[in-house]
């Protein structure tokens, strides 16, 4: 019988701490993060943005130094969760940075070809909507108009220019 040999753990690290480190891999599910002391952990793919993404590589590439938070440990097995999304400001601190009545671009990162309409990210962290239109495809930078911004809702009304 085999077994894993397993990395010794760095007993320092911690839930909540923001740490350094190097995008390693990147796989369907997520991206592998390595520490500066080698430890490896898990960036899931719900853990890096709030804008719904087909792939890790729209977000990060292999080699890219990033800040992630620690999300979970688990010292039985050796696996470390990370998040990036959480560094990434609150859905009100980034509205802020945007006003009613201006022209921005998106990049657009669902189309729903129902009631619901296109979803497009303003910023990793904030995502608005428009109607749904013939032609847009996902990953597109476009420029949008913002119709409405609703705080208590946490919803961006756009309009497609």
């Amino acid at each position: 019988m085999k077994y894993k040999k397993l990395i010794p753990f760095d007993d320092s690290l911690k839930e909540d701490m923001i740490v350094q480190g190097k995008v390693k891999s990147i796989q369907p599910y997520g991206a592998f993060i390595e520490l500066a002391n080698g430890t490896v952990g898990l960036l899931h793919i719900e853990d890096m943005s709030v804008a719904r993404i087909k792939t890790p590589f729209d977000r990060f590439s292999i080699g890219e130094d990033v800040k992630v938070k620690i999300k979970s440990i688990d010292k039985e097995n050796h696996r470390i969760m990370f998040t990036y999304k959480e560094l990434l400001g609150t859905w009100e601190e980034n509205a802020k940075l945007f006003k009613e009545g201006t022209k921005v671009k998106g990049i657009v990162r669902n189309t729903e070809t129902h009631k619901n309409g296109i979803f497009i990210e303003l910023k990793p962290n904030l995502v608005g909507m428009a109607e749904y239109q013939e032609g847009i495809e996902y990953g597109s930078q476009i420029d949008v108009y913002i119709k409405k911004i609703i705080p208590e809702k946490k919803k961006i009304k756009l309009i497609i220019c």
